[in-house]
């Protein structure tokens, strides 16, 4: 290849990880605020300031590039959640309700949204859409991780403590939506520690 054309295949290999940040960026912010199948990839590339043949390098299709912002989603989900548990070494109950704990702050601004997973859920009914199976399975471990910690707790009956902390959870993403700034997530903490302390009565 002539030494031009190694320095043009360069810049352009340079700029593809580059292009696919940001239309990614873009795309996690309009299906986070405004839903995946309400946006479509021309809203996409024009917020971006990148061509169609530019997202469909990086993304095969819309749906790819849904379960693409959702892999990253479950990532920062896991970052936050392990961030809670790191704080409270040891301690599985402080881990719940300190995650929780920031859930709730986040359920009272203004431009919460729910969870981007539970969201993706409803909008996808379809099990095998690319979507859908990651968000099936950031919920799937999320509710091993809290039953493993309700055992963990010396919960009697584990598995029902584990998934109760899971409905508080989800009811949690959901409310905040509907009643926003004074509504009930903002306690989510304080009713699953509630929860917590029940179950664990001999």
């Amino acid at each position: 290849m002539p030494p031009d054309k190694k320095i043009e295949a360069s810049i352009s290999t340079a700029h593809a990880p580059k292009a696919a940040d940001k239309i990614l960026d873009v795309a996690r912010d309009l299906f986070y605020r405004e839903g995946i199948r309400a946006i479509g990839v021309d809203e996409i590339v024009k917020r971006a300031g990148v061509t169609k043949p530019s997202l469909y390098r990086s993304f095969p299709s819309k749906d790819e590039l849904a379960a693409s912002y959702l892999r990253k989603y479950d990532l920062e989900f896991w970052e936050r959640f392990d961030e809670a548990a790191d704080a409270h070494p040891g301690d599985p109950r402080a881990q719940i309700v300190a995650f929780l704990t920031r859930v709730g702050k986040r359920t009272q601004k203004p431009d919460y949204r729910g969870c981007g997973m539970t969201n993706a859920a409803v909008e996808y009914p379809d099990h095998s859409h690319p979507a859908r199976i990651v968000s099936e399975a950031n919920k799937q471990e999320l509710r091993r991780r809290l039953r493993a910690m309700a055992s963990a707790m010396g919960a009697a009956d584990a598995d029902t403590l584990g998934d109760g902390l899971l409905l508080l959870i989800e009811g949690a993403y959901i409310s905040g939506q509907l009643f926003g700034r004074g509504g009930p997530a903002a306690s989510v903490a304080r009713n699953a520690d509630l929860l917590i302390e029940a179950s664990l009565k001999k």
